[in-house]
């Protein structure tokens, strides 16, 4: 029922025989050590994408959480170099503003961000500010806007603020080089007392990690009161659609940029 994806012509095969797609990632550089080459080991088990840093400090820079704003170290330079290299993509979720400025200019490939939202609308240190948004985009990239609370720090969110996001980064990016990139996704609730208590104990064991976000919650369940289940995209392709945009814009935002952009990187 499920394909490891190697290639982006993995993924149209997958969506040819009804399977679901998987693409080994990691969020996290932290792994490679103090070893560039090691990026060879994970690429050869299949991995396909590697994300700098997280919220915290790595030998590669800084993530959103760092204070001081480390940007790409010397060893994150030899870093990318292999990822390149290797043709994994080079993913700047979570990274602090300078490592992901200074990694979108040095990245022989596009570079991405996967899932993020755009700090304009809600200012969030995990949400990306125009000129980190608009040096990947220029440079051929990608960006994914997240079905988190980030988007609308305080309170419960929808499918509208989602679009909110997606309608800012277009402004920035143009519509080649936005998508859906959710982080993490609901696909059933069941006993809602169990759902809080699961979600509560989540962020409070990530504070007590020191890598817990501003804006996580414990008394907040951090998906859209709209955005559960696999019609989730169903719901989010109407939103936008109310708001005008055409069958082919939409069509681009839910997968065909991502696809076009996998393929500019992994290749056939």
């Amino acid at each position: 029922k499920v394909v490891k994806i190697l290639s982006a012509a993995d993924i149209l095969n997958a969506k040819r025989q009804g399977k679901i797609a998987i693409i080994y990632g990691f969020q996290n550089a932290a792994m490679v050590e103090t070893d560039a080459r090691k990026v060879d080991v994970f690429a050869d088990r299949g991995v396909r994408i590697i994300q700098l840093t997280y919220n915290g400090l790595n030998q590669l820079g800084g993530g959103a959480l760092v204070p001081g704003d480390v940007g790409l170290t010397p060893f994150g330079h030899e870093v990318v170099d292999r990822l390149n290299a290797r043709r994994v993509i080079v993913d700047l979720s979570h990274s602090g503003r300078a490592i992901c400025l200074d990694a979108a200019r040095y990245s022989k490939q596009p570079a991405c961000i996967t899932h993020t939202g755009c700090r304009t609308v809600a200012d969030s240190p995990r949400n990306k500010t125009d000129e980190e948004l608009r040096l990947v985009a220029e440079r051929g990239g990608y960006v994914g806007i997240y079905f988190m609370p980030f988007i609308a720090p305080g309170r419960a969110f929808s499918s509208e603020d989602v679009a909110n996001h997606i309608d800012h980064a277009i402004q920035v990016c143009g519509e080649d080089h936005v998508g859906i990139g959710t982080d993490h996704g609901v696909t059933s609730l069941g006993d809602m007392a169990a759902v809080r208590k699961h979600y509560a104990d989540m962020v409070n064991d990530r504070r007590r990690q020191g890598i817990s976000a501003p804006g996580e919650d414990p008394d907040l369940l951090p998906f859209g009161t709209d955005l559960i289940g696999p019609g989730q995209f169903r719901t989010m392709i109407a939103t936008l659609r109310k708001r005008g945009y055409a069958t082919a814009r939409i069509e681009k935002i839910m997968g065909l940029n991502f696809q076009r952009y996998a393929q500019t990187v992994w290749g056939g």
